[in-house]
Parts: C-alpha cells; structure tokens; sequence
C-alpha cells in the first residue's frame, strides 16, 4: 500500500478525469464526477430490470433493518466497521445468529463470521450433531469483488428479524463469511477495479502482503486462508461457496458459476452441482430477472470468436480445485462485472436463497455424493488437465454482445469493443480432456522430521498421518530430480520450482528419524495428500518452494584435489573415458567451462552428495 493512498487516489482520479473529460456530460445525474470518470470508458450496460429488485428495500425506508448498500441504493458498499456495526446490531437482535472471528489478519483486523440456525447452541460440535447440513458461503477474499456481502446481510435480516423467508432455517444451517480479506477491504478507493460497474468504493484484491488468497489454498501461507481452512476442518460443511466477479469478454448472463466437471477428483460431487443443484438455482434466477450460465473464459479475449474454455478442472490453489481434492462441494461463483453493482447482489441474494433451498430439500442426495467420492481408492490420479487442441470443441449457444476490433493507436493492434447490444452465437467450448500431469498412486508417502513446515501444512489440512516415536529403517521409493529450477520471478510470496524434466526413481533403505510421519494415501483425504507431496503435482509443496534446500550444493573439492583425481579415474577407467569423450562432444559448455568439467568427474567420485537433487519424501510401495 502506498504510503500516501489519498494521494495516489487523487492523481488517478485526475488522470482519469482529463482523458474523459469530454465523456463526463454524458454521465447520469446522480454521479458525481469521479464516479462518471471510471464508469466512462466501460462499455454500454444492458438494460435490466429484474423482479429481485423487489427483493431490496428501497433507500427512503424506514425500516430499522435497511442494510448500508440498501440505503445507497445498491450503489455503495460499507466500510468494515460499518459493516461489523451492522452485523452486531442484527445479531444482538436475532437469536438464530451469532458472530464470531474466525481469526485475525496480517493488519490486525478479525475476520467475522456468523452462524445462522434455527436452534442455537452455535458450537461446531452441536450443530453437526443435529444432523442438518451445514453451508459455508464465503465473500470477499478478493476484497474488491463484494457483492456477496452486501447480499448475505440482506439474507441474514430477511432470515431472521424480517421474516421473510421464515423456515428456511428449519432443515439447514449457514455459515456466512462476509469478508474473509479484510486488510485488502480496507485498502478501498474510487479506483480499485476500472473493468467493473460498481459499487462506487471497493477493496483491493490481495491482502496486506499482496498475497491473491484465492492462489493460497494448498500452501496456505495467509492467515486468511489458515482461517477459512481451520472452520472446514472443525464445522465440516457439506457445501462451500466462492463468491467472486469476474471481468473479461462481455456477455449477457450476469451470474455464472463452476463446481468441477467428471475429470474432478471428486466426480459423484460434480453430478450432483450440475444435474441437482445447477438446474434449481438456475430456474430461481430466471424467474427473478437474471441470466445464469456456466463458468467459462475466453480462450483469446481479444478474438471472442475463438471461443471459450470451459472452467471444470482446476488445481488446489484455488477454492473449487481445493474442495475437489477434499471432497467437499464447492462452487466457485463469478457475477459478471460489466453488470451494474445492484442487479449483481440481487442475484446473488436469489443463487443463496436457491442454494439453501436446494440443499435442504436434497441434503440426502448430497451426503451420498460426498460418501462416494470419499471412499474413491484410484490407482492413478491426475494432478493437471489441458485442453486436447487435436479434439474438435463442443459447439455451444451462447448469449453474447456484439463487438469489432478497430486499430488503436497505443496498443499498435487492434481492440475489442463492445457495443453494448446483445446478440446470440455459437461458439466452440473447449474442455480440458488431456491428462498433462498424472501418477500412480503409492500405499503412503513418507515426510522426515526435519521437514517440519511441510508436516504443519498437512496438519493444517486435516490430512491423518502417523508420527514416529522411535526411529524405523524403511524401503522407499525416492525422486532424482534432475534439472529442477527457480522461476524467473516470484509468485503469490514464493519463489516457484519448475521440473522440465520427468524425474528418475530410485528404490532406497533409509532411516526415518522419529518426529518423521508416514501419510496412508488409503483416507479420505489421500487424494489431498498426493497432490501436495507428489512434486510433478502443479501445486504440490515442491513446486511451491518448501523443498528449496535440496537444489543447493553444500559439499564441494578444490581443483588442485579433483583434477589429478579426475585424471587417475580416467587412466583406470575405460569405460568411464568412454563416457567422458562423449560428453565433450554432445556438450559444448561442459567442453569450454572448467567448473562443469571438475562437477562432472566430481558428482562420479564417492564424496559427491547423495542427497543433491534427492526429493526426501519417500513413497511407499503397494
């Protein structure tokens, strides 16, 4: 954060003024100028006018319940201890709700929660006790995409002190996280996100340590995502939401959403969100006003003819990818940003109300979905899917907006331009089909004790392991991995490791010292397991840099002791002279590079670490 944030927000906003000034007359009367400047250059809304704006209070109410954005008229967005005031004021009020902090942030701040049901006795353990379902519906973990917030207190009043929506709580319980990065909350201005219609201030999207918390989920380095994990891991919910917006092409559906596809490590789960849940919060939606459609992106933004990729696979460091490793529901939901601040929280007002109803009324189904996928034992699992570009796509009806490219004179290439007016078209929708990453699975991995930040993250994750109390010689397989190196730059706060090439396996009778854990892949969270500990996996521990010490050299020889070692070695070593020669003429740095040609001989001799480039998570054969 800038040390003078008011500062930098007014030379934006000066900036942004002078290029549209002569735009600004245009802008509706009840914006003011700034407003006008960063909603000037956003392509044409769609008109709307849906049947959920019944469902909001209008701003002149006098009803003591007007949430802030009502009060603004679905313009604004509260600060965080606005919106803490709000929320204490309605739990005071509303037996059926309590607030809690489920943690505090890197600034300090408690990240809130609050538990909604019928009953309560609000302990985890009392309400998973009662056998009604439970969903944990999470908004804001990029801060500048709220709309859920402001939705979920409409939803928590109308739940309780108004009541309408009497008995929804009787056959379901909900956990509502109205801002889980609360820090980039309040790094707030005009000008956080210029692709997106509203509210009028918004948060930023990462956090006090410019981490993306929806990056975060394996690794878990934020106290944010540490939070949200530890609520998982004690309240089991049967059914988690992701609340985001998203930007990108326009189109005409307002609210799309993604829960996994077959290829998911949990596919039971994926029929259920698709063929249950899909279809009933989507017939509420239209029969609101809203425009629902399914979580795809454009291959190409700038040729949206090309087509769309269709979201259905990703990996753990992502909330659906995650919950799909662990077999818990979830459903990453992306409103469309072009779409004005206040049919995007009605909509997703009427998606929670669906979802509760959905899941009471079907929690049977659900459960046994959830079952299946737990008790999954493959032999194989695949950590990364790409699209097959051999394949021909799925064409598909999709409800578009015209566009047309035209030359500009910044970029020297042409741009998209979106006109505003709706159009339907068939497009090509690429699915993710081609296994790219994918292993056999073993009977259990094995950490060594000193590897105690790596045995804290599967802790974290609730993964069961056993720990050692006395050392145990083993038998394991183990990776060499050869040509393992640093990215080019830093990502998400860690210095990334890239394996271009498939590493070598090495069957190896070590001693596990005690403190050292054996993780059973035979669990429900095995799957989870391997994708964190599998280093070819594209979020597992190695990539993500909790491994580094294995890629540096610690043990070296002088030259005036490894040359004429070299030279004896070569005199009685045909073969390995051989071996040598060949090498000179396939390689010509090693040929011209005196330090490469002594680490050759070297990494050949007795005293060379074994260790180097040794993965020491061992696998256990089956």
């Amino acid at each position: 954060m800038s040390a003078f944030p008011g500062l930098r927000s007014l030379l934006v906003g000066l900036a942004v003024l002078t290029l549209v000034a002569p735009l600004l007359a245009q802008a509706p009367s009840s914006a003011d100028a700034s407003d006008a400047a960063v909603t000037a250059l956003l392509p044409p809304a769609l008109p709307w006018d849906g049947a959920s704006r019944a469902l909001a209070l209008p701003p002149d109410s006098d009803d003591p319940w007007l949430t802030p954005s009502e009060a603004s008229g679905l313009v604004d967005s509260p600060s965080y201890d606005e919106t803490m005031d709000y929320l204490q004021r309605l739990v005071s009020a509303a037996p059926e709700l309590h607030l809690l902090s489920i943690g505090r942030s890197g600034e300090g701040r408690d990240i809130p929660m609050v538990v909604a049901s019928a009953d309560g006795d609000f302990t985890p353990a009392k309400m998973l006790s009662r056998g009604k379902p439970i969903v944990l519906a999470q908004a804001g973990i990029h801060a500048g995409e709220i709309d859920a917030k402001d939705a979920g207190l409409m939803l928590l009043r109308d739940l309780t002190v108004r009541g309408e929506l009497t008995g929804l709580l009787e056959n379901v319980q909900l956990l509502f996280v109205p801002i889980l990065n609360v820090d980039g909350h309040e790094h707030a201005s005009r000008f956080g996100r210029p692709n997106q219609r509203g509210p009028r201030v918004m948060g930023w999207r990462t956090n006090g340590r410019n981490l993306n918390l929806n990056r975060d989920y394996a690794k878990a380095d934020s106290r944010e995502v540490q939070a949200i994990l530890q609520v998982i891991e004690r309240w089991r919910p049967e059914l988690y939401l992701d609340l985001h917006v998203t930007d990108g092409i326009d189109y005409q559906y307002d609210i799309t959403w993604g829960g996994g596809g077959e290829r998911s490590p949990s596919p039971a789960i994926a029929g259920w969100l698709e063929g249950t849940l899909r279809p009933r919060v989507s017939d509420r939606l239209r029969a609101q006003g809203h425009v629902p459609g399914d979580l795809v992106f454009a291959i190409d933004g700038r040729q949206p003819d090309a087509g769309l990729f269709h979201w259905t696979t990703s990996t753990p460091r992502y909330s659906d990818g995650y919950g799909a490793a662990r077999h818990l529901p979830t459903v990453l939901v992306e409103n469309h940003s072009l779409k004005p601040y206040d049919q995007r929280v009605l909509g997703t007002y009427v998606f929670l109300v669906g979802v509760l109803e959905t899941v009471a009324a079907d929690q049977v189904a659900l459960r046994r979905a959830i079952a299946a996928d737990r008790a999954r034992r493959p032999e194989r699992l695949v950590a990364r899917w790409e699209v097959d570009r051999q394949a021909p796509p799925e064409q598909v009806d999709f409800l578009g907006v015209r566009w047309r490219r035209s030359m500009s004179e910044i970029s020297n290439r042409e741009e998209v331009e979106w006109l505003g007016e709706p159009e339907s078209v068939t497009l090509p929708r690429f699915e993710p089909t081609l296994e790219a990453v994918g292993f056999d699975l073993p009977s259990a991995y094995w950490v060594p004790a000193p590897w105690t930040e790596v045995i804290e993250r599967l802790a974290l994750h609730g993964i069961e392991f056993e720990r050692l109390e006395t050392a145990r010689d083993v038998e394991l397989d183990f990776y060499r991995l050869r040509g393992a190196r640093l990215a080019e730059a830093p990502f998400e706060g860690r210095a990334r490791v890239e394996l271009p090439d498939p590493p070598a396996v090495e069957r190896q009778r070590m001693t596990m010292p005690p403190g050292s854990v054996r993780v059973p892949v035979d669990q429900p969270l095995g799957k989870l397991a391997a994708l964190l500990l599998e280093p070819t996996a594209p979020d597992s521990l190695f990539q993500w840099g909790f491994f580094l010490g294995i890629l540096q050299r610690t043990e070296y020889i002088e030259g005036y002791v490894m040359a004429p070692t070299a030279e004896r070695m070569l005199r009685d070593d045909p073969a390995l002279r051989a071996e040598w020669d060949a090498a000179l003429r396939a390689d010509g740095e090693l040929a011209s590079n005196a330090e490469r040609r002594l680490r050759w001989f070297y990494e050949r001799t007795p005293y060379a670490d074994e260790r180097f480039e040794l993965y020491p998570v061992g696998r256990e054969p089956r």
